[in-house]
């Protein structure tokens, strides 16, 4: 097996230092064990981005005397690189996981969504989630609304009580009930995809082995678990 790791920063501002030194560790990982590292530009948050961050992002890279073997600039067989040119990539994957029953439509509008939150919190619901209200539209409803061109998001179909377990290299056995997750939206209405679906197609795609990451994206694992899980795709070491 290749080591592959990946580095995927946002141009949202300038490059930090954090950034840099989960940078390093995937660089030096996959040296170490002669494999390869990629760098993907991740800018689906259309509305954080910092225009001319992302030429001076690859600059600071190769001031430090670093080079990526696939990415932006270099290319290579799982291109392109950058999030945003790969989005019907990300539509079709999100469309299959409706089709196997594992992810589906949501039609609610942001006032009911916003209803539906202040009624959990005024219930003294800590974690508010989505009620899963369109998960019960019946297939015709769901045809006539995408015909009309009601604006919609896909939602991952988390199904209660599922044990999510994973060995992390660092902190050892985790466990997560699937009870506590929301069904994370994976595509939204303007067609781009969420952080959570992109990341896992991305990585499954460019054959990624390893993962490592900083400590605060330790809460969306489980999530990126289950979306891996609905695909039926090996995970990669985390």
């Amino acid at each position: 097996m290749v080591v592959r790791t990946r580095m995927a920063p946002s141009p949202t501002g300038e490059f930090h230092i954090g950034g840099m030194r989960t940078l390093l560790y995937n660089y030096a990982f996959a040296k170490k064990n002669e494999g390869q590292f990629i760098l993907r530009i991740e800018d689906t948050d259309r509305n954080r981005l910092v225009p001319g961050s992302l030429e001076r992002l690859l600059q600071v890279i190769k001031d430090y005397g670093l080079s990526w073997d696939e990415g932006p600039q270099v290319l290579g067989p799982h291109a392109p690189y950058v999030q945003s040119e790969r989005l019907e990539i990300y539509k079709e994957h999100a469309r299959k996981l409706v089709d196997l029953g594992q992810a589906y439509y949501c039609f609610c509008t942001k006032e009911r969504l916003d209803q539906l939150r202040d009624e959990q919190k005024a219930n003294g619901v800590a974690a508010t989630k989505y009620d899963k209200r369109c998960l019960s539209l019946y297939p015709r409803e769901v045809e006539e609304y995408l015909a009309g061109n009601r604006p919609f998001v896909i939602r991952l179909n988390v199904k209660p009580d599922q044990i999510i377990e994973y060995e992390d290299i660092f902190l050892g056995k985790v466990s997560v009930n699937s009870s506590e997750l929301d069904d994370q939206v994976l595509l939204k209405s303007d067609g781009f995809p969420t952080y959570h679906l992109a990341v896992v197609v991305d990585d499954y795609l460019m054959n990624i082995t390893h993962i490592m990451r900083g400590v605060e994206w330790l809460p969306s694992t489980p999530k990126h678990l289950l979306i891996y899980r609905a695909f039926g795709w090996r995970v990669p070491k985390i």
